[in-house]
């Protein structure tokens, strides 16, 4: 997400999420703090979409139970995804309106136009801010495909826009740290099409729902070689219908249905599912693992992962493949022998060419980690952007533009919120850190019947465990808890003393007790019930 502001006017470009990294347990998606959007929020005259990926996408549902934004403007394949999100949310919003290549939006202080660009979803811009003190160019996801599937990135406009004069460039910097250019589509159309030709069994093919033109690819491909589509995954579904809708594939009755493909020869289906990021509960990971209930993998199949792994989830992937041979199922990945996947994102070459084609006086590299950002700065340098002129930032850092140059200017309240189920910005790093404990050392739960008139424990406290130990199989570990739990509560009830802190006096004495015993640290809750007998 950027805020570009004006005077009394704000326009933001995107609203994306993050998926969660493996320590955030149990949260679903990471989004933006909006506090200052909330502060501005009478100020905001619109939201621009660049493209229909989730990380632009996804965090606009969240957006809008927090702020009244008067207009959504997106390219139509991203309004059909955000529909769907809106309605999966139930949240009506009726301001929702198509913008194209041609399209253009004044306010009083800024106008919008955009610039076609290439990456894997059709619809892609750049949007171009016009502001007082200059242009600023928002470059989206893109890359330079010569031989695209869908159409080829506006080089005219682009090249017009820096002859016109660009204060700022904003730049993808994905691919930052991979040298030479990005595969074009055609050659993965090329290596799919070997596979298919290769095989007469039944292909199962895992990529991105979001990559329609991937889809598209495939769907090609299965025409030529006479066979039928069953589809697998709610994304996969939705990916289907938006393609379909807007004529991307135009010929319906390849797709079938599950239960039509008993019907047909192996080598007349192909089955198009979610899951190449090894996602668990995705349609293959459920084939491997033999637990979908429609798909039975058998020694002939062939699977096709088109795809490349995200960061952090190589392992995931590899638990899948791994399943998959074990079934003697033959598994084609991406490799450099074999392009069944190409980057949507520009590498080196392409960075510098957008560097030379918009030749802007100041460079702000973005979407990417830091050192994505900083390599990317690096090519600005080798591409003659001033060194001083560069802005390597990270989430919240304002940039101040006059008529007279850029320069930095504090900050505003910037960074993670979680999201958790229904629940937005209640789980913080507290929450974060016992969830860690539990996953690693796991819950102790000490159960204390107290008379408070006697100020005596009426019966042995009662300890159960989850994630710790059984407590079955280790009888004499959890009499030795008691004993020590015992001992704590007839010391602390001697004393003056309330709930609160007898709790606080367990955990604190039982917790490097269990530690010397186990090498562990597990949560440890005490319950306490007053009986008054």
């Amino acid at each position: 997400m950027y805020v570009i502001e004006h005077g009394n006017e704000i326009i933001i470009i995107d609203a994306g999420v993050l998926f969660p990294e493996d320590h955030l347990l149990g949260i679903d998606y990471v989004i933006q703090d909006i506090t200052y959007l909330k502060q501005k929020a009478n100020n905001i005259k619109a939201l621009f979409i660049t493209h229909g990926h989730e990380d632009h996408i996804g965090g606009i549902t969240f957006l809008l139970q927090h702020i009244d934004v008067p207009v959504i403007y997106a390219p139509q394949i991203a309004v059909d995804l955000i529909k769907n999100k809106l309605k999966d949310r139930n949240i009506r919003y009726k301001n929702l309106k198509v913008y194209d290549s041609k399209s253009e939006f004044k306010f009083r202080n800024l106008s919008v136009d955009f610039v076609t660009t290439t990456h894997s979803i059709p619809d892609s811009h750049g949007i171009v801010v016009r502001t007082p003190n200059g242009n600023i160019f928002i470059t989206g996801d893109f890359k330079f495909d010569l031989t695209p599937i869908g159409p080829v990135a506006d080089f005219h406009k682009m090249a017009k826009l820096g002859t016109e004069g660009v204060k700022l460039l904003l730049s993808d910097s994905t691919n930052s740290l991979t040298e030479g250019s990005s595969k074009s589509e055609s050659i993965v159309d090329e290596a799919l099409n070997d596979v298919f030709a290769k095989h007469n069994s039944r292909i199962i093919v895992a990529t991105f729902a979001s990559n329609i033109y991937r889809i598209k690819h495939i769907v090609e491909t299965c025409r030529k070689h006479n066979r039928k589509i069953v589809t697998f995954g709610r994304s996969m579904e939705n990916a289907k219908e938006i393609a379909l809708k807007n004529n991307l594939i135009e010929d319906k009755t390849i797709f079938i249905e599950a239960n039509e493909a008993k019907d047909l020869k192996k080598n007349e289906i192909c089955i198009l599912c979610t899951g190449s990021q090894g996602e668990p509960l995705a349609a293959l990971s459920r084939i491997a693992d033999g637990s979908h209930r429609q798909i039975e993998l058998v020694p002939d199949d062939i699977v096709v992962f088109s795809s490349s792994p995200i960061p952090g989830n190589k392992a995931s992937i590899n638990r899948v493949i791994n399943k998959i041979y074990l079934k003697g199922v033959k598994v084609y990945t991406n490799t450099e022998l074999s392009d069944i996947h190409t980057s949507g994102h520009a590498n080196q070459e392409e960075l510098k060419l957008m560097l030379r084609l918009i030749k802007p006086e100041y460079f702000f590299p973005v979407h990417g980690e830091y050192r994505m950002l900083k390599q990317h700065a690096n090519l600005a340098v080798d591409c003659d952007i001033p060194k001083e002129n560069i802005f390597v930032l990270e989430n919240g850092d304002v940039l101040e533009m006059s008529k007279h140059g850029i320069k930095q200017a504090g900050r505003v309240p910037a960074g993670d919120v979680y999201v958790d189920g229904s629940r937005i910005g209640d789980i913080g790093s507290v929450v974060i850190n016992d969830r860690k404990l539990m996953s690693r050392d796991g819950i102790l739960v000490v159960f204390l019947n107290i008379n408070p008139y006697t100020k005596s424990l009426l019966i042995k406290p009662n300890i159960t465990t989850r994630g710790f130990v059984l407590v079955n199989e280790n009888i004499s570990l959890i009499q030795k808890l008691e004993e020590k739990v015992t001992q704590i509560v007839n010391n602390s009830l001697r004393k003056n003393y309330n709930y609160l802190d007898l709790k606080n006096q367990i955990i604190l004495e039982l917790n490097p007790f269990i530690n010397n015993l186990t090498g562990r640290r597990p949560i440890i809750l005490p319950v306490i019930m007053e009986v008054k007998k």
